[in-house]
């Protein structure tokens, strides 16, 4: 389930470093966070949909990547994401 133009960008705005900035670790783990919620919404509904199940396990396993990546580059950035987004580590 993809997210809307509207809510991506919005997310986009309040995660980004600089005005053009879509790319960077905050932003990509703050969209992918937010597909995560959709998808676990679905799942309550629809618990035998095992193909929204592993996409659910592919976006877990990238934002923990990133997670990770950022946490190597920066501590700071890395926790106060984590608050940002109500997230365990």
């Amino acid at each position: 389930m993809s997210l809307l133009k509207k809510s991506k960008k919005e997310i986009v705005s309040e995660f980004a470093q600089g005005k053009k900035d879509t790319g960077s670790s905050e932003v990509q783990c703050a969209v992918i966070t937010k597909q995560i919620d959709n998808l676990t919404e679905h799942l309550k509904i629809h618990k035998n949909d095992f193909s929204s199940r592993r996409g659910l396990l592919i976006l877990v396993s990238r934002r923990r990547r990133l997670l990770d990546y950022l946490k190597a580059q920066s501590v700071e950035r890395y926790e106060t994401l984590i608050k940002k987004l109500e997230i365990r580590k």
